[in-house]
């Protein structure tokens, strides 16, 4: 007979464990219910991108230029940038590219993203929109990539691969791309069920009928796709639409980064509550697994590492608290150390805790009442 402590210790672990490998384990075993997608008749639709910019002149040029090389035929393309009360210069860059048939919006004053996505959404004219980062570089093929999922008259929303580069030295950066490896891979398997949950964001597309409007503090890549399962529609992953972004190369970045964000989505839970419900479906256990209980694993870490310290006198605990202990202290030297080229191989733990930590941050804010709509681009806060 197990003691309580040990219950708890195992049953933590276990909740870790199924969360990360377990989740991906059941839709593995889930029965495909989609076959093939349908060919494409030849007919391209209409597409708007939409880049939302505040402060972007670094990036801003490249980026436009990079989305009018695209190999899609140039009558099927607008391309909208809301400058979000940019002061650096990113208006008049932006304005350079009118005579190519780029449309500038100004939103004055600084509303947020989520607004300016809004505002462009007014006028856009594509049956398809496109949302596009102000750093992300698509491949010359992606947006055909992309639109080919909507022949496929389930399909509402659609999402491409994004792809790191120039990750710096730091573990966190360097790991990021392993995570998003991960992640890629879990949205293959939702796809082949069914719909995914959570979406890229630089590379992203919407039926413009499906797309309605959001509060500036919605996060538009997690409500917008929640919105197209709500309506009936399925959301899929595109893994041939590649995207190219740099990596936040600072972990305090990164941290903050993945606190805007979880606290983001968590407001949008709760405010879409309805889809966690039993008559959700197999989709509201996805939810529930990717995102809900996902944001909530750092309860069962702690849980796991205060139960162990209270079992370390018994036999092979103490060997697992050594373990839990190593691991921690390598996150620690690995963050402590970023820069140095050797702290890369401490990238893994380096980023679960970074992850896990910024969950909890976002967690007791929300508790707290905390709303964001705006941030610094390159810092993620």
């Amino acid at each position: 007979m197990i003691s309580a402590t040990e219950f708890v210790f195992w049953l933590s672990v276990a909740a870790v464990v199924y969360l990360y490998l377990g989740y991906p384990a059941t839709l593995l075993l889930v029965r495909a219910r989609r076959g093939a997608p349908p060919r494409h008749d030849g007919r391209l639709p209409s597409v708007t991108i939409l880049i939302a910019a505040y402060n972007e002149a670094r990036d801003i040029g490249a980026t436009l230029t990079n989305k009018l090389d695209l190999d899609y035929p140039r009558e099927r393309l607008q391309i909208v940038v809301v400058s979000d009360g940019s002061t650096d210069g990113t208006d008049e860059i932006v304005s350079g590219y009118a005579s190519r048939g780029v449309s500038l919006i100004r939103q004055e004053p600084r509303q947020g993203k989520t607004a300016a996505l809004n505002l462009g959404r007014t006028v856009a004219t594509g049956e398809l929109v496109v949302f596009s980062d102000a750093n992300s570089r698509y491949d010359r093929q992606a947006l055909r990539h992309l639109v080919d999922a909507f022949e496929d008259p389930e399909v509402g929303y659609a999402t491409g691969l994004l792809m790191y580069l120039n990750p710096g030295e730091s573990p966190s950066a360097a790991s990021c791309g392993l995570y998003m490896r991960y992640e890629n891979w879990v949205r293959r398997l939702e796809t082949r069920v069914g719909s995914i949950v959570g979406v890229n964001g630089g590379i992203d597309a919407v039926r413009r009928r499906l797309f309605e409007p959001m509060r500036p503090d919605h996060l538009p890549d997690f409500v917008l796709p929640l919105r197209v399962v709500e309506q009936g529609f399925r959301v899929v992953f595109c893994p041939a639409a590649v995207s190219y972004e740099e990596a936040l190369p600072d972990a305090r970045d990164e941290f903050g980064m993945r606190v805007r964000v979880s606290l983001r989505s968590l407001r949008t839970l709760c405010e879409m509550r309805h889809l966690l419900s039993p008559a959700g479906g197999f989709y509201a256990f996805q939810l529930w697994a990717h995102k809900g209980l996902r944001y909530l694993v750092f309860v069962p870490l702690i849980a796991a590492l205060v139960a162990n310290l209270m079992l370390a006198g018994r036999g092979h605990y103490l060997l697992l608290l050594a373990l839990q202990v190593a691991f921690y202290g390598a996150a620690a030297v690995g963050l402590a150390a970023q820069g140095r080229p050797w702290a890369k191989a401490l990238g893994i733990p380096a980023f679960f805790v970074i992850a896990n930590a910024a969950a909890a941050v976002a967690v007791a804010r929300f508790l707290r009442g905390d709303r964001q709509t705006l941030w610094q681009p390159r810092k993620g806060a």
